[in-house]
């Protein structure tokens, strides 16, 4: 939004007059009606005598500003995001009172009103720039300070913050309809970053409990959801994984959790996963789960509850100086997460979760225009809002990984627990970690950091085998390239695996690790050995890096998929094939015909998601136009024959229905649909609830086969948060233009629809079919474009360019009207046109594949 940027330049020049912040202490008063509430926030700050500066907020009206004892007239001070602060003394006290706004954008303090029991729940989400929504504030991460946090409030609620929550008082005053209200005082934090800061509040639900942490300390533990949701809360298990992941972390790090308690919050219509605000995590309520789930998403959980538990050490205890080091933060966090995740808990085979999504995350964003260094050029906060992406999580990660095999395990972790305690409670940046890696490792990581974390662009590995008329390798070599647009040819350590069928199985019968320098590594140790059906590059993934298979291998690894016995070195395979569809060298109808014969024998959840996301892409964009009629029609009609094949109550079954259903395209696959929504078709061991009822309902919808009265009818059975959202998704998939048309304005031309809502109806609006229905809104999409960047916070923008792009098009219709918007707006903000940009990067890379294909 205009007004309320903030540059790194003007982040130095403020820590440089900003010496150190002493205290914030914030009053909130959640009692003044259901748009605003009362701030009041006090900062002690030391600054250089007689500087100026600012300090930010983003509120309707400020009722007072109060300088050292000098009154300041709001209107000559406050503009736009900044109060102007000037002739600054050596100790200073700033005083601001303002009325802040409520948002129904998942930023800032979010007010929500459950459908069920018309309670009203909040949350604040305040990464990356958000705390400014709820009080004054100095927003950047290096101003580290104490937050003390009063909230007066109905007396009935649930009010949690970062520190434990106190008895409260009751307050002298009550609602305007006489609800009685109290006031919590908590007690100070620790010196944290303002967007650490949190703030959740309502008639929650709670259950609680408590652990040891390895300095003696009892920890209390919360985990809390709304209400109405409670009785679909599994709260022991979450609390015995985070148990389990105190317990890891603790081990690992050497450094006890730092901070007092505990609470997990499971919130309504959250943008994100998780939130790792410090003693008080807020994550996505689609987490309690109150229908059947896939493993995958039940894997997913636990990865993302101690994603956010390894952040209390990196990010909240230790907190980058600004925001270029965000992927530091996140990349770890993903790291430790799937180690604590393959090691402490029962889902021993995380690290293949991460190969089948993390990494296909990484290597698609890797291969985008936007594409950029790890340690990415962060010139203001809109750079940083788009750099939630999949390098900063997921490449990062990979390179972690990486570079734990190249200095090996236990020398890491030693690096990052003298990084702990060396720099608690303080900010740092990118060399003091490498300073301690050094130490403990004694690698000079110069070269490794520039080579890795400096350079954008994946690199290719292919072998190079040469054989004599026995079978034996003669030669054996690793040939690497990388893209002309990012050049950089990197060292990789990696594993080569060899497979050959054993009592009818794949199984890997050699391996050697070597490490791979240049653009070509020869491989001598292999010379001589007889050449195995399968030879696998990058065995075990410990490198970043596609692969490709030489032909014998992926001859073999067609023919016997099912047959790998290693589901990581399963999920290897799936991944090289796929990349190779996406680069145009391998048609997407024989990944097609490679996913339908081989997906009923995979056994790891996350790569059946993630293979069946990717048959949909390649059916519906990559496919020639020609016959993609026919390859979905095949692909609905052997994924009903799989799921009607499949083990009763497994996850496949589940999945395979779902998939179904998602891609289900012709009149013959309306019967199956109704009659598993109606009870006359049944699967032994499939439970119909409701959110698959909603997903069957909404197929049968962009097929034609049911109308608005049946929506309606299910939202009455159904009248929850859930509910809402998946009929405005069931809706927006009404295949006719008209029904397109009314999706679409009804999030564009309107401005007070919630986030979630928001997000559903996108989905709904590409569940299509024929895409042809969509070709109205090539032009519609564009139009709208500027509007939307300049009257949406960043969050609904967002997922309105991104949710409502007609991708399914995939035309050279869509890529023209894209690249002439581009062309006549060449002065639009940069993060907006990194948005198109990345959209437009996917119709190029589609209509490159239809031609392959063709």
């Amino acid at each position: 939004m205009p007004g309320e940027n903030l540059t790194r330049a003007e982040a130095i020049e403020r820590a440089d007059v900003v010496t150190d912040v002493e205290s914030y202490a914030i009053d909130l008063d959640l009692t003044t009606g259901p748009s605003t509430f009362s701030s009041t926030t006090v900062i002690r700050f030391s600054a250089r005598p007689g500087a100026s500066t600012f300090v930010d907020l983003v509120a309707p009206s400020v009722r007072e500003v109060v300088l050292n004892g000098r009154a300041l007239d709001p209107a000559e001070v406050f503009a736009d995001s900044r109060i102007a602060l000037t002739d600054l003394a050596a100790q200073n006290e700033l005083r601001v009172v303002a009325d802040c706004a409520y948002t129904n954008t998942g930023e800032g303090l979010h007010r929500f009103v459950d459908p069920v029991d018309g309670e009203v729940y909040l949350y604040t989400q305040f990464e990356v720039p958000d705390a400014r929504r709820v009080f004054a504030t100095f927003e950047q991460p290096d101003l580290k300070a104490p937050f003390q946090v009063t909230v007066t409030a109905p007396a009935a609620w649930q009010v949690v913050s970062n520190q434990p929550t106190p008895e409260p008082a009751t307050a002298t005053h009550a609602t305007d309809a006489d609800v009685p209200t109290a006031t919590w005082t908590f007690e100070p934090t620790p010196r944290i970053s303002s967007y650490l800061v949190a703030l959740v509040a309502g008639p929650y639900a709670v259950q609680r409990g408590e652990l040891t942490s390895s300095d003696g300390r009892t920890i209390p533990l919360g985990v809390f959801c709304r209400s109405s949701l409670a009785e679909h809360l599994d709260a022991d298990y979450i609390m015995e994984t985070t148990r389990k992941g105190f317990d890891f972390y603790e081990s690992t790090f050497g450094v006890p959790y730092p901070f007092d308690k505990y609470d997990q919050l499971f919130v309504p219509e959250y943008n994100m996963g998780a939130m790792e605000n410090p003693g008080c995590v807020t994550f996505t309520e689609s987490y309690v789960f109150r229908s059947q789930v896939t493993d995958a998403v039940r894997e997913r959980r636990v990865v993302t509850i101690l994603h956010e538990l390894a952040h209390m050490w990196f990010g909240d205890l230790v907190t980058m100086k600004w925001w270029n080091d965000l992927w530091l933060n996140e990349s770890f966090a993903e790291y430790a997460s799937t180690l604590a995740t393959a090691e402490a808990t029962e889902w021993e085979a995380a690290w293949t979760t991460f190969s089948a999504m993390e990494k296909t995350w990484a290597y698609r964003q890797d291969q985008l225009p936007s594409t950029h260094p790890i340690v990415a050029e962060i010139r203001d906060l809109e750079d940083v809002q788009v750099n939630f992406d999949g390098i900063t999580y997921a490449k990062g990660a990979s390179v972690l990984k990486q570079l734990a095999a190249w200095v090996g395990r236990d020398e890491f972790l030693s690096g990052v627990s003298a990084y702990f305690r060396k720099h608690a409670w303080s900010n740092t940046e990118l060399r003091d970690l490498l300073v301690e890696l050094e130490a403990t490792s004694g690698r000079d990581l110069t070269a490794w950091s520039e080579a890795w974390l400096e350079t954008a662009g994946v690199n290719t590995l292919r072998p190079e085998i040469d054989v004599d008329a026995e079978g034996r390798i003669t030669a054996f070599a690793v040939l690497q390239s990388a893209p002309a647009d990012y050049p950089t040819i990197r060292p990789h350590r990696l594993g080569i695996g060899f497979y050959d069928l054993v009592d009818g199985a794949l199984t890997r019968t050699h391996q050697v690790v070597i490490d791979v320098d240049g653009e070509r590594t020869d491989v001598p140790e292999l010379v001589g050995r007889e050449r195995p059906a399968l030879v696998l590059l990058n065995d075990e993934d410990l490198a970043y890096a596609k692969i490709r298979l030489d032909e014998v291998s992926l001859a073999a690894a067609v023919e016997h998929l099912s047959r790998i016995s290693d589901p990581l070195a399963r999920s290897l395979v799936w991944g090289s094939v796929w990349d190779a569809v996406r680069d145009g060298e391998t048609p997407a109808s024989a990944y097609v015909d490679l996913v339908l014969g081989n997906i009923a024998a995979e056994t790891e959840s996350t790569t059946v998601r993630t293979t069946l996301n990717q048959l949909g892409l390649a059916a519906r964009s990559y496919v020639a136009p020609e016959r993609r009629a026919a390859t979905l029609a095949r692909i609905g009609d052997r994924l009903w024959d799989l799921a009607q094949q499949a083990a009763p109550g497994s996850d496949l079954q589940l999945q395979l229905v779902k998939f179904f259903a998602q891609l289900a395209s012709t009149p013959d696959h309306v019967a199956p649909l109704r009659g598993l929504l109606d009870g006359t078709v049944v699967l032994d061991g499939l439970a119909v609830d409701t959110d698959l009822r909603w997903e069957l309902l909404e197929s049968l919808v962009q097929l034609g086969a049911a109308e608005a009265d049946e929506i309606d009818a299910a939202l009455a059975q159904d009248d929850t948060a859930t509910g809402r959202q998946a009929a405005a998704r069931a809706r927006a998939a009404v295949p006719t233009v008209e029904g397109k048309e009314a999706a679409f304005a009804s999030v564009v031309d309107r401005t007070d629809v919630p986030n979630a809502i928001i997000r559903s109806t996108a989905a709904g609006f590409v569940h299509v079919t024929d895409p042809a229905v969509l070709e109205p809104f090539a032009a519609r999409y564009v139009d709208a474009l500027l509007p939307i960047w300049t009257t949406r916070s960043y969050h609904i923008a967002e997922e309105l360019i991104e949710g409502l792009y007609p991708a399914p098009l995939a035309s050279t219709a869509l890529r023209d009207a894209v690249r002439s918007w581009l062309d006549a707006q060449a002065d639009a903000p940069a993060a907006l046109r990194r948005m198109v940009v990345e959209q437009l990067a996917g119709t190029e890379r589609a209509l490159a594949a239809q031609a392959a294909d063709a």
